[in-house]
């Protein structure tokens, strides 16, 4: 099991209720569910700024052997 933190948090309601209808799960589920979202997004623009810098050089059909 991962360490929890407790935490408070002003967060605004309507936002949260949007949230908690978009996902259909409670406070706690929605919250983990936004910060999951969030560092998969930060890692999709690490990788795009990558674009263009590294060169791969594979044999497709080696590959799928």
């Amino acid at each position: 099991m991962t360490a929890v933190r407790k935490i408070t948090a002003n967060v605004p309601a309507d936002a949260l209720a949007r949230a908690q209808r978009l996902t259909g799960k409670g406070l706690t589920a929605t919250l983990v569910e936004a910060l999951a979202a969030l560092e998969r997004e930060s890692k999709r623009t690490a990788l795009r700024r990558l674009r263009g810098r590294v060169s791969f050089d594979l044999d497709l059909e080696k590959t799928r052997r």
